[in-house]
């Protein structure tokens, strides 16, 4: 998408400038800008209060787990399925906010430049119309996953991972040597075993790796 600002992008004809907007034309793309922005603003709550829920959530089942030797350490794996259901709905809120987002920033970038009277791509109203028509969001459900998990969660899980060998250490009888393999069974729940209860959370965590690793790195619009 040919950018502004006269940079190698910019169109050098037909440009679109103030002149070409009418009086209700730019009134209304100007309230289209702060509707945008209002909605961007009240997403943008809702993220910060998912993560909230999560990090309230995970310090008050530590401290459950941690204040009595009697309580399960499967508690911290409770806390591991919470947060995944906690970021996976603030990715669902993430991708509502990133098309409001996508909208604001093609008004940034070519209305208001022209309004100011740089030369833009005459045909940019097409790719807010198309956004317009059929709300979409620039990134992928696993995008906002692995987006989310980078500026919040993996500290989240990270924590909860430590907290939980700290439970698994503590639970330990006094004087006894930890070794592998027997050191596993320290992990048992009920009928299931500790080697398959370090397996399952192994499989989890390499999950959230791959996820926040292969998240894309650069914002759609940016590109180009």
């Amino acid at each position: 998408m040919p950018g502004s600002g006269g940079g190698p992008g910019a169109m050098l004809g037909s440009a679109l400038t103030e002149a070409s907007y009418s009086t209700n034309t730019a009134n209304a793309l100007i309230h289209l800008y702060r509707a945008e922005v209002g909605k961007m603003t009240a997403y943008r709550q809702r993220l910060d209060m998912t993560t909230n829920w999560s990090v309230v959530t995970t310090a008050g089942l530590a401290s459950f787990a941690l204040g009595d030797p009697n309580n399960s350490h499967a508690t911290f794996l409770f806390a591991m399925f919470m947060n995944y259901f906690f970021l996976r709905l603030e990715a669902r809120r993430f991708r509502s906010f990133e098309i409001a987002h996508h909208r604001v920033r093609i008004m940034e970038r070519f209305f208001y430049p022209a309004m100011l009277g740089d030369k833009v791509d005459t045909g940019w109203h097409q790719l807010l119309l198309a956004e317009l028509s059929k709300p979409r969001s620039p990134m992928t459900r696993a995008d906002a996953l692995g987006w989310r998990l980078n500026r919040n969660y993996l500290w989240i899980y990270t924590a909860v991972l430590f907290a939980w060998f700290a439970k698994l250490d503590l639970s330990q009888p006094k004087g006894w040597t930890l070794e592998f393999p027997d050191a596993l069974s320290l992990a048992d729940i009920g009928n299931f075993p500790g080697w398959l209860v370090f397996a399952g959370v192994t499989a989890f965590y390499t999950h959230l790796i791959v996820l926040a690793v292969r998240a894309a790195q650069t914002y759609p619009l940016e590109e180009g």
